[in-house]
């Protein structure tokens, strides 16, 4: 059965490829929200909770609304981790898993956290505590003093082992033996994350957004299941001879969710592109104003700011072009001054009743057969 989950995951994958293509305007933001979901999703999971729209405007260089000092500090340290990630994805063939890129990768998550030692391996204990119960250890990290040894065995594994397993496969045990391994004095979960995704960014074969599951692992009732595959397969302390068959078919379930969810987006906002434009240019409006109007299609947050660069217009442009779908009820302002945004106004329902589907539940792939 996992096999066929694979190779559903693999065709949902292909078909993926096969829609996204470079000219596709659209792609860009969808993009970017799929890499703000995951940074959302990832943080969500250690406490640390900001929107989709406030992650979205720290990585178009603009301040969040809403998220509170602290947060947004983890935010950012992971959207400079995940950037890179992104971009390791054609580093070439000469590219190699080392200590050196995994502490660095480490060190922008958490710069901001000095007294916890980021980019450097622990020099003592670590305790993961219960979700059920703070004071309670969950699990215990290996001795420090093996810590270097067996990172070393990990990255040999990243290099050379078991290439030709499924990628699917390869990243979920690359996520699960760094968290389990425990190699820094803070931020080991969200770095087994984002190992795993750098795993997919290396095979290349799809924009690593489209592949990465935190978004689904930073769902409430997905959370709680993940730390409990963890507790089940990890034990109390490190125990690598442990069956991992069930966390991998809890990956595998992940993935074939996010794959049915991002083939879902990527047919909705193709179609809500061609419609929006099309209406958009029977109003009167330049074709390039979809690139507001489509954040607000999906109920998302407009920020002019945003919207111009996402049209690559000068400040008076995208001034005058918000005023004007305002003016048409595309768009209605929220808020003051620096705080201003924009949502879906009454010209936006015809295109949302004509684009949208009734969406079904997404499909158990242990339990459609």
């Amino acid at each position: 059965m996992d096999v066929r989950v694979v190779e559903e995951i693999e065709q949902m994958r292909h078909d993926l490829r096969l829609h996204l293509r470079p000219q596709e305007q659209w792609t860009k933001q969808l993009r970017r929200s799929l890499t703000a979901r995951a940074i959302v999703g990832s943080n969500t999971i250690e406490g640390y909770a900001a929107s989709v729209e406030d992650v979205e405007a720290l990585m178009a260089g603009e301040p969040p609304l809403d998220t509170g000092d602290a947060t947004r500090r983890e935010v950012e340290g992971y959207r400079r981790a995940m950037t890179y990630i992104q971009a390791l994805s054609d580093a070439g063939t000469s590219f190699r898993y080392d200590l050196g890129l995994l502490n660095g990768l480490h060190f922008m998550m958490q710069e901001h956290h000095p007294r916890k030692r980021p980019g450097r391996l622990r020099q003592g204990p670590v305790h993961v505590t219960s979700p059920d119960d703070p004071a309670v250890a969950a699990y215990t990290g290996p001795d420090h003093a093996v810590v270097p040894d067996l990172m070393d065995e990990l990255i040999e594994w990243l290099n050379e082992g078991d290439l030709d397993a499924p990628v699917q496969v390869r990243a979920s045990m690359a996520h699960l033996n760094l968290v389990k391994i425990h190699p820094w004095s803070d931020g080991n979960g969200r770095m087994s994350r984002a190992l795993s995704t750098l795993v997919f960014a290396r095979e290349a074969l799809l924009p690593p957004e489209f592949s990465s599951i935190e978004e689904w692992l930073g769902r409430g009732q997905n959370t709680y299941a993940y730390y409990q595959v963890l507790e089940e397969v990890g034990g109390p302390e490190w125990s690598p001879g442990r069956p991992t068959h069930a966390w991998i078919r809890f990956c595998l379930r992940a993935h074939h969710v996010q794959a049915q969810q991002a083939r879902r987006r990527v047919d909705l906002l193709s179609r809500a592109w061609s419609a929006l434009s099309e209406a958009a240019v029977a109003d009167g409006l330049d074709e390039r104003v979809v690139f507001a109007l489509l954040p607000a299609f999906w109920q998302s947050r407009v920020r002019r700011t945003v919207y111009q660069q996402d049209a690559d217009l000068s400040g008076q442009q995208a001034v005058r072009d918000i005023r004007e779908l305002c003016r048409l009820a595309w768009l209605i302002p929220e808020g003051q001054a620096r705080g201003r945004y924009y949502v879906a106004g009454p010209a936006m329902r015809p295109v949302t009743e004509s684009v949208r589907q009734s969406a079904k539940p997404y499909v158990d792939p242990y339990r459609s057969h």
